[in-house]
């Protein structure tokens, strides 16, 4: 599980390109709609389509940044040689010339070998020989090829043998993937429905990464994302695994903490607005979440289990009217301005009307399952006496400063912290005695939430500033031990 969760941390470096290609797409076509012969639109559009058309290098290039120990230059090379060598060794021409066939003869399969898949693969396995072998010596005479510069000729060679491999298993995974795909895909939009639901489900252990990655990028033929960007889809079916997040990550989560925010207790109401407002910002501007929801998943994880079956039920509706919409990065503000003048674009002004009716129903039903059960929502909890630092007396720097030092003494102090990381919202971290950590202390410096995955492995949700906490705290902990 964690090594299954480090690698959903890891893919969203990668993930985190898609935003560049989406605003380079979205002013290209804002532009051509204006004037459809626009030389600069198009040159726009074609430079945000260059991204996605190497989507599957920057998964093979940032899982192995991801995924190796030190976070070196030397792993992304290393992702980047051996996905090379793959993708060249089962080309469609090589495959057919080894099969003494024709090239259009070769099997289907071997005509998308440049997939995202391929790329994670690659990504893992030079990730594990970097970390095995990048502190490796060489006798004297090779001492030049030890070390970091080891790496990329074992992974060249190694992938080598994967090109053998996959030779004969490529053919089988690449029809499992598509029977699956087809299959929700098959299902129209009670497909994008259930997907809708178990992708929220999974937030809790971030495998709701690997999920993403068989509707939105090209694993199983349906390359939600890539087809929308590039105009290169059907128009409305490509969308329909997105257009549904819309009406939830701007609409109905803000609700949600609206009625949070009005459930509050009065005397924990203002500390409450600073965590709800923050969140309910950063859900509707830039689609993401993860703060919000981790606000109330543990404390009630009833409201979480409605939320999750309340996407479904938009995706399924978005999906249903055919009203589609598409993000490079989340379904926020942001994104959906940029997407809203793409071809493939499907009265994405109905999502707005859908994100009204479910901001309403969001906000009644979360009222009224907080107050009727009494749920521990934020700034409902039993009272702690803990007296807490007023943002108004710290600058930034120094509040960041001293949130980090209180999270520090949460896990049990420095000596107990062994090892400090981050995704896109959450500090993951690994402690010696998970019985010394007290995660209600952590939750009082004014966070998200906190998630024991493990048994040594803790997650610490912050939000997209995470990077800057990350940074400080792993400061603080170096300076300690």
């Amino acid at each position: 599980m964690k090594y299954i969760q480090a690698i959903g941390r890891s893919l969203m470096l990668p993930v985190a390109v898609l935003p560049a290609a989406a605003i380079l797409a979205g002013i290209g076509n804002w532009i051509t709609a204006v004037n459809e012969d626009s030389v600069i639109g198009q040159f726009i559009i074609n430079a945000g389509t260059s991204i996605l058309d190497n989507i599957a290098i920057l998964f093979a290039v940032g899982v192995a940044i991801g995924m190796s120990r030190e976070k070196d230059g030397a792993a992304a090379l290393s992702g980047l040689v051996g996905f090379l060598v793959i993708t060249q060794l089962l080309s469609s021409e090589n495959v057919a010339g080894m099969m003494g066939v024709a090239e259009d003869d070769a099997p289907l399969a071997y005509s998308g070998i440049d997939n995202v898949f391929i790329g994670i693969i690659v990504g893992l396995v030079a990730a594990a020989l970097y970390n095995r072998f990048s502190h490796v010596k060489l006798p004297d005479a090779l001492a030049f090829f030890s070390g970091k510069r080891l790496v990329p000729i074992l992974t060249a060679a190694a992938s080598v043998g994967l090109a053998g491999i996959f030779f004969f298993l490529w053919p089988v995974v690449y029809n499992g993937l598509v029977t699956f795909g087809t299959a929700i895909s098959g299902l129209g939009p009670a497909g994008a429905g259930l997907y809708g639901f178990f992708n929220r489900l999974l937030i809790p252990t971030g495998l709701h990464h690997a999920l993403n990655q068989v509707f939105w990028f090209d694993l199983a033929g349906i390359n939600d994302i890539g087809n929308y960007w590039s105009s290169e889809g059907e128009p409305g079916v490509t969308g329909r695994y997105m257009a549904g997040f819309f009406p939830i990550m701007m609409f109905g989560l803000p609700a949600a903490a609206l009625a949070m925010y009005h459930t509050a207790k009065t005397t924990q109401r203002k500390q409450a607005a600073a965590l709800l407002l923050a969140a309910g910002i950063a859900s509707f501007f830039t689609g993401v979440t993860e703060p919000l929801e981790f606000s109330f998943m543990f404390l009630a994880p009833l409201l979480f289990v409605v939320h999750a079956a309340l996407t479904g039920l938009s995706l399924f509706i978005a999906a249903s009217f055919e009203w589609m919409a598409g993000f490079g990065f989340s379904a926020g503000l942001v994104d959906f301005v940029l997407g809203f003048v793409m071809p493939l674009a499907q009265q994405p002004y109905m999502l707005i009307v859908q994100g009204l009716v479910f901001a309403a129903i969001y906000y009644f039903l979360f009222r009224f399952l907080i107050i009727k059960f009494d749920l521990k929502t934020p700034g409902r909890q039993e009272e702690t006496g803990t007296e807490e630092t007023s943002a108004g007396e710290e600058d930034a720097d120094s509040e960041l400063s001293a949130q980090s030092a209180r999270i520090i003494a949460g896990l049990g102090g420095a000596a107990n912290i062994a090892s400090i990381d981050s995704c896109a919202t959450r500090l993951r971290l690994e402690v010696h005695d998970m019985d010394a950590v007290d995660e209600g202390a952590i939750r009082r410096t004014g966070v998200p939430g906190t998630n024991i995955v493990g048994k040594h492995s803790i997650h610490v949700i912050i939000g997209p500033s995470v990077q800057f906490t990350e940074e400080e705290v792993r400061k603080q902990v170096e300076k300690e031990q």
